[in-house]
């Protein structure tokens, strides 16, 4: 995996979410396709995202606990993994760290 993205746009206001927990840029590729380049700050409880199109979460560093949709279970992902959620639906997200990662919108 590339550890850059060659060849993009940024857009330069930034993503504030949860009052600064969490932060992102948007960056637009040639192709017209955009990803977010983003930290999550440690949190004390679980931070809801709805998503409109599929997302695929690419962790770059830290580990954080994931609930996609309805689910009841958290699953732990950690640097160098990715979790996929669809598109019109939402997840809760928590980490004791800081959180760097990547979001692919996939739709």
């Amino acid at each position: 995996m590339s550890a850059q993205f060659d060849h993009v746009s940024v857009i330069k206001k930034s993503n504030v979410y949860f009052g600064g927990l969490c932060i992102s840029h948007t960056v637009q590729f040639e192709d017209g396709t955009k990803k977010t380049l983003g930290i999550l700050l440690p949190t004390e409880k679980p931070l809801t995202f709805e998503t409109h199109v599929p997302e695929r979460m690419e962790i770059i560093s830290g580990e954080c606990r994931v609930q996609i949709g309805d689910s009841t279970e958290s699953e732990l992902f950690r640097a160098g993994q990715s979790f996929y959620v669809p598109g019109s639906s939402r997840f809760k997200i928590e980490t004791d760290e800081v959180l760097d990662y990547v979001c692919h919108f996939e739709g």
